[in-house]
């Protein structure tokens, strides 16, 4: 390896909101975090942090309006067809009555 072009490796504390405390090395001195393996949800299973941003809401009203919309497409093309059939069903009443009356 060359000299002097890497970074200083060392010892480091990395300290967790919920108070986890783990020491390891880093080109870092000391390192703050939001969230570790003790308290993220994907690892313990529960919600201990509160969602402050209101990402998880904002997502669900998003999603619930885009679940709306395609309900409402659903019955308007469900409303379409119907009306569809009944005007292929009356179409071929009307050219069954002039196909009979034909010479």
């Amino acid at each position: 390896m060359k000299k002097g072009i890497h970074p200083e490796y060392k010892e480091t504390i990395i300290t967790c909101a919920c108070g986890e405390v783990i020491h390891t090395r880093s080109t870092m001195a000391n390192i703050k975090i939001d969230i570790c393996s003790k308290c993220h949800p994907f690892f313990t299973g529960k919600q201990k942090l509160v969602d402050t941003a209101g990402r998880v809401d904002r997502f669900k009203k998003i999603y619930a309006k885009a679940e709306e919309k395609k309900a409402q497409r659903a019955a308007k093309a469900a409303k379409k067809a119907v009306r569809a059939k009944a005007d292929d069903g009356a179409k071929k009443k009307i050219g069954g009555d002039t196909a009979d009356k034909r010479p």
